[in-house]
């Protein structure tokens, strides 16, 4: 006879496995619903702690960066009205890769007197940031060299305490006939002393002696004590006008600074047409070719130290 067990144990076990399985199954969706609840702010938490990262380690290598490298500002004297001038030198300097070094190219002009100068000079400020315009009347050799250089230290000194101070190693004044190739600059200023230093191109022409005259305005270079030093004393003040370089020139001796000199004769040199005894032939170890008076001269000039090898190829034009 067979006997027929009740199924009612069946039917116990069976509910106590479905009310563990449920009992698991909602811990389980509290555990992921956890999980997904809390993805966002894990992810506002990582994406922080990334920003906190990206902000503050190239913050702290920047600031150890700029320490290590040379910092230097070109005052590129010029005139409000040569608007075309200043956007040609903007592609020639920004196209340069200085390695080592933060370099600022500043247009440097005296006060503005025309309304269309102050309206197109402000967008130009606004695009570029890189004009400096000082208090005084446009000249060239009434001590508008004078006032750049005595200026710098109020413009910048917001760095005087500052863990960048100086603002700059190094000044140089330049024209905007003057082809600067900054890599070369960086390179030859790297063995030299960052205080008391004078550089440039030595006058007279025909000389070699850094302290026989005064460094030709095409582009001289000095150092920021010197800066501070024509700021703050009377020499530059009584003595403002004639030949900018010249004058300049005389300040150094007079005050006894600049003793640390560098002649960077024949790295910089006036464009060999027309031939001249400050001139001579474009050489690849050139620092500054001075007298661009044209653009056949700047094209010659940029072809032959090829200055467009850095262009990369694209399907959206053909050179």
């Amino acid at each position: 006879m067979m006997v027929l067990k009740s199924p009612k144990p069946n039917r116990k076990r069976f509910m106590l496995s479905c009310f563990i399985s449920i009992f698991f199954l909602c811990i389980l969706a509290s555990i992921n619903e956890f999980r997904f609840k809390n993805l966002p702010t894990f992810g506002r938490c990582s994406t922080l702690s990334n920003k906190t990262t990206n902000t503050s380690s190239p913050f702290s290598f920047s600031n150890q960066q700029q320490q290590q490298d040379i910092r230097i500002l070109i005052g590129v004297l010029t005139l409000p009205d040569q608007y075309l001038r200043r956007h040609f030198l903007r592609l020639v300097y920004s196209t340069q890769n200085p390695e080592n070094a933060k370099i600022d190219v500043k247009f440097v002009f005296c006060n503005l007197t025309k309304e269309d100068q102050k309206t197109i000079i402000a967008l130009e400020i606004m695009r570029y940031n890189d004009i400096i315009i000082l208090n005084c009347t446009e000249n060239m050799n009434k001590g508008k060299t004078s006032s750049f250089f005595t200026s710098l230290p109020e413009i910048f000194n917001e760095t005087v305490n500052g863990p960048n101070y100086p603002p700059y190693h190094y000044v140089m004044k330049a024209d905007d006939d003057t082809y600067v190739r900054l890599n070369s600059l960086v390179k030859s200023l790297k063995p030299l002393p960052s205080k008391d230093l004078y550089y440039g191109f030595v006058i007279p022409c025909g000389s070699m002696d850094p302290f026989k005259h005064y460094m030709s305005g095409m582009g001289f270079l000095v150092s920021w004590d010197i800066v501070e030093w024509i700021h703050g004393s009377d020499i530059p003040k009584k003595h403002v006008e004639g030949p900018e370089d010249k004058v300049f020139g005389d300040w150094m001796r007079w005050g006894r600074r600049g003793l640390n000199r560098y002649n960077a004769k024949w790295s910089m040199y006036n464009y060999p047409d027309p031939p001249s005894v400050c001139s001579h032939e474009l050489v690849k170890d050139t620092i500054a070719v001075h007298l661009l008076k044209n653009q056949q001269k700047w094209i010659t000039t940029l072809r032959f130290f090829n200055h467009t090898a850095p262009l990369m190829e694209s399907n959206m034009y053909h050179i």
